[in-house]
């Protein structure tokens, strides 16, 4: 197995200004074993759940294959910093089902916000906002 293959990869919403701004952070302070994979650029979902349950909740496909979704996604990829340490105690098992508990109406809030709408169901078929305007 290739150092390629081992490597996880966090699948993350490149139109969601908040997920963005996390990504740069992790972008700039990870340690090279995490790839980060805007799901809007995707080529192919091969292998992958569809693109409308990745932009649903956070998704990480660890290096052996296994999936983490919604704050152990996100907890896991921090792992792939030095700051990971910090974010375990998210997911000690009383903190983690309340983390859990706001995490999950957070994610359905970000997608109807981003993709429930007409207009922004319209914006995502299109693709970016080829019509000269911002899908947000």
């Amino acid at each position: 197995m290739t150092d390629a293959s081992m490597k996880a990869t966090l699948y993350y919403d490149g139109q969601c200004s908040l997920c963005a701004g996390e990504i740069q952070r992790l972008a700039r302070l990870q340690q090279g074993s995490l790839a980060l994979q805007d799901i809007h650029a995707l080529n192919s979902t091969e292998n992958l759940p569809d693109r409308d349950t990745l932009l649903r909740t956070l998704h990480l496909r660890t290096g052996n294959g296994d999936w983490l979704t919604g704050a152990d996604a996100n907890v896991a990829a921090w792992q792939h910093t030095r700051h990971g340490w910090l974010w375990r105690w998210l997911r000690w098992p009383v903190i983690a089902s309340i983390v859990d508990a706001f995490y999950a109406p957070w994610a359905r809030w970000r997608y109807r916000r981003l993709y429930g709408s007409p207009e922004a169901q319209a914006c995502r078929a299109r693709g970016d906002g080829s019509d000269d305007r911002p899908c947000s």
